[in-house]
Parts: C-alpha cells; sequence; structure tokens
C-alpha cells in the first residue's frame, strides 16, 4: 500500500486541479496573439498552471479547476512573455477567460511608426463580472482613443494608462466605474476636457492625468472625491479658476496642478485640506495674493511650490506658522515688503526660494541660517533688498544679495551708504517714477541702474 501511494503521488498524469480545454485554448490563442504564433506552450507541463507555469499568467482554482486570474506581458521579468515585433492583436480568444482579474502590457507596443496598435473597442462587456486591474503602461506603440466600452468593467478598481501614445477626449464612460480606487493617465496626448462624470468616483484615491493636453477648467463635480490622496494635474493647458469645491478634499496629501495656465488667484478653500503634504501650483498665471489664505492651517504642508504664479503683496504672516514646512518656493513673482525673520525659524525648513521679487529692506537672518542653507536660500535679484552688515565677516552670506553697507564708488566720487533703508530706496522711486519710469516694467538691475544714476545727477 506505502509504494503504490508514493507511485501514485509521482505520476504527474494525476493533476489534482486540471484546467477546462476551452480555458487552456483561449488563453494560448490570447497569448499568441500578442507575442508570436510560434509560441504555443509546449514547454507547459501538465497545463499553464501546473508545475511549469507561465512566467507571468496565474490562475486560481473554482470548482476544483484552473482558470486564468492573471496576465501579464512585457519584460517584467527575465523570462516574460514578450509581444512580438510584428503586428500584435486583442484576439476574441483573451475575453473568453471569464475569470481573468487582473490584464497588464508593460513596455509592449513599442513602434508607433512601424507596428502601431489600438485598444480593442469590442467584447469588453466579457470581462465585466471579473476584471478589477487594467493596465498598459510604457507603450508608446498604443495609438488612438480610449474605447467607452471600458464603461462595462464596472468591478474595475485599478485603470492604468501610463506614457503610450493615446489621444483624443477621456470618455465619459470612465466617470461610471464607480469602484474605482486608481485612475492614471499620464504621459500621453489627451485633449478637451475633465469629464465632469469623473466626479462621480467617489472611492477613487489616486487621479493622475499629468502630462497630456487637456484644457478647460477643473470640474467643480472634483468636490465630491472626498476619498481621494494624491491628485496630479501638472503640465496641462487646464484655465480658469479653481472650484472653490476643492477645500471638500479633506483627505489629499498631494495637489499638483503645476504648469497650466490656471488664474484667478488662489482659491481661499485651499486652506481647508488639512491632510495636504504636498501643494505645488507653480507655472500659472495665477494671480493675486497670499493674504487669501490662512496657511496655518495647513499643519501638515511639507511641501509648497508657488513659484512663478504672478502673485503681488507680501508674504503673509501666518506662513511662518507651517512648523512641518520643508520646502517653500515664492520665487519668480512679484511680491514685495520686508522679508520676515520668523522663516527662518520654521523648525523644519530646507529650502527657501524667494529670488526673482521686489522684496526691499534688510534680511534679517542670522549667520547660521546663511551657513546651513548655502544655496537652498535664494533671494537674488530683488534689487532693494540687502543683508546685515555684520554677517559679511563670517563668510557666509546670501547668494547674489549685496550687504547693507557696500560702498558705491560712480565716476571717482564715493557714495557711502549706512543702509539701503527702504526711505532711501521710496524717495529714489518717487524721484524716477516722476521722469516717467515703472519699476514694473524694469528689469531689477536695470532699475539699479537708473536710480543710482539719479542719484548721482543730484549729488553733482
Amino acid at each position: 500500500m506505502f509504494v503504490l501511494v508514493l507511485v501514485q503521488a509521482a505520476d504527474p498524469s494525476s493533476s489534482e486541479a486540471p484546467m477546462h480545454k476551452a480555458e487552456q485554448q483561449a488563453l494560448y490563442s490570447a497569448v499568441q496573439a500578442f507575442v508570436g504564433s510560434w509560441w504555443n506552450g509546449s514547454d507547459l507541463y501538465p497545463d499553464p498552471c501546473g508545475w511549469t507555469p507561465i512566467q507571468g499568467v496565474y490562475c486560481d482554482l473554482y470548482n476544483d479547476f484552473w482558470y486564468v486570474s492573471v496576465i501579464n506581458i512585457g519584460p517584467l521579468y527575465d523570462n516574460s512573455l514578450r509581444c512580438t515585433t510584428n503586428i500584435a492583436e486583442f484576439s476574441h480568444h483573451l475575453f473568453n477567460l471569464k475569470h481573468l482579474k487582473v490584464l497588464s502590457f508593460f513596455s509592449c507596443f513599442l513602434s508607433p511608426s512601424q507596428n502601431p496598435i489600438t485598444i480593442s473597442t469590442s467584447n469588453w462587456e466579457k470581462l465585466a463580472n471579473s476584471l478589477e486591474s487594467l493596465e498598459f503602461r510604457s507603450n508608446p506603440g498604443l495609438i488612438g482613443t480610449v474605447p467607452n466600452t471600458f464603461g462595462y468593467l464596472r468591478n474595475l478598481q485599478s485603470l492604468v494608462l501610463l506614457e503610450n501614445g493615446l489621444e483624443g477626449n477621456l470618455p465619459e464612460e470612465i466617470g461610471t466605474l464607480v469602484n474605482l480606487r486608481r485612475l492614471v493617465l499620464a504621459g500621453n496626448q489627451f485633449s478637451g476636457k475633465i469629464p465632469e462624470s469623473f466626479g462621480g468616483l467617489s472611492k477613487l484615491l489616486i487621479l493622475d492625468a499629468s502630462r497630456n493636453k487637456l484644457s478647460g477648467s477643473l470640474p467643480f463635480t472634483f468636490g465630491s472625491l472626498t476619498s481621494l490622496l494624491k491628485l496630479d494635474l501638472s503640465n496641462n493647458m487646464l484655465e480658469g479658476k479653481l472650484p472653490r469645491e476643492i477645500g471638500r478634499l479633506k483627505n489629499l496629501t498631494l495637489l499638483d496642478l503645476g504648469s497650466n495656465k490656471i488664474s484667478g488667484g488662489l482659491a481661499q478653500s485651499l486652506e481647508e485640506l488639512v491632510s495636504v503634504k504636498e501643494m505645488v501650483i507653480s507655472n500659472n498665471p495665477m494671480g493675486g495674493g497670499l493674504k487669501s489664505i490662512e496657511w496655518q492651517n495647513l499643519q501638515s504642508l511639507e511641501i509648497l511650490d508657488l513659484s512663478n504664479t504672478c502673485l503681488t503683496g507680501n508674504i503673509h504672516k501666518s506662513m511662518a506658522e507651517m512648523k512641518r514646512l520643508r520646502f517653500l518656493g515664492l520665487n519668480s513673482n512679484n511680491l514685495s515688503g520686508r522679508v520676515s525673520p520668523r522663516l527662518a525659524a520654521l523648525p523644519c525648513i530646507g529650502a527657501l526660494y524667494l529670488y526673482g521679487n521686489n522684496f526691499t529692506g534688510e534680511l534679517e537672518f542670522s549667520e547660521s541660517f546663511y551657513r546651513r542653507m548655502g544655496r537652498r536660500f535664494g533671494a537674488w535679484n530683488n534689487p532693494k533688498l540687502c543683508y546685515r552688515a555684520e554677517v559679511n565677516s563670517t563668510g557666509h552670506v546670501p547668494y547674489g544679495v549685496k550687504s547693507c553697507k557696500q560702498e558705491t564708488t560712480i565716476s571717482g566720487n564715493v557714495i557711502s551708504n549706512a543702509k539701503f533703508s527702504e526711505a532711501n530706496w521710496d524717495h529714489s522711486i518717487q524721484f524716477v517714477a516722476s521722469l516717467g519710469f515703472s519699476s514694473c516694467n524694469l528689469d531689477g538691475v536695470l532699475w539699479v541702474i537708473i536710480v543710482q544714476g539719479m542719484l548721482f545727477i543730484l549729488l553733482l
């Protein structure tokens, strides 16, 4: 009896969980359509889910039979299935795998000119009850539009269309996939407006549509995405005002709207994003000032980038109350006034960029602050800004900023200035303005030359 049991257990023909021939044939035909007819699964024994499985293909048991649940095609592993360099296609056999949960194509369709391929528009309804994750990553040869038949995939939790050659409008039907947790559309050529139907994705955690050509304004329906953790719409052509409904995203940890055409000032409701850690709105013609927001409410904020957003006015005092802030970018704006020394006291600050503005007066930061920050403190190209003279003796001074006790020699005459005080500058500005010049349209260096020239004439 003992010998017989050993023989039976060692007999590979006695597979406890066989695969139906129809399931096996559907898998083989689907794989061949992508990798080439040369592959026939002859090295798999006794079936694709037996002792020698296909790398990237996984199975689950249903009623004591193997069924394909995962297909990953592309060079994920050394022995993974790789797409043919010839013409690949979405075979109808693929949609006969009724228990398929995950379908992924990575770096599979590579040539948009020689062998382009489009996503099949039909048969997706056959996977409506099973498919939970659908991904196309790094496929420049995958062109055309996203089929609206994706709307049949009602159990889909993850839809990733990352860095492909896809284009056209985003289908409204994506907004009906109410079980989506992750929607990644980045790095394509999508255009047109973001569908308002996306506001119906109430379970969504990640929405990344960056690096496309999307236009129009942000839908007010985004206020319904209350589960959202990450929203990245950077590097598009979005315009208009930020909807006040954006303040409803209480769980949001990342907001990136950089490099668009958004205007109308910073929405006051941004101060309601109490969980946000990273906020990037740089490179937008935003306009307005900083005083509309109570920045001290954003106690989770670590990165704030408002550079090149056409901001005016002073730095709001509440910005010095963000205790976790590590990066503050206010450079390349039209901000003015004095720079509060309280900014240097932010306990976590590691980078502070103020260059390219119209700040005035004396920087009251310590030598140890300049030594610690180095070039990560940037205040150059603020012509009316200077640092305290006593700091000069230590050798640790802010790059591109002049000393407040700098001596200026013009044509052999020495003008000794104890300080470049705001009063001195205001007097000079009024004089030059009376001659018809305006500082708003002049380069910072040119402005200094004009003011100093006028002072020189007065002293002659």
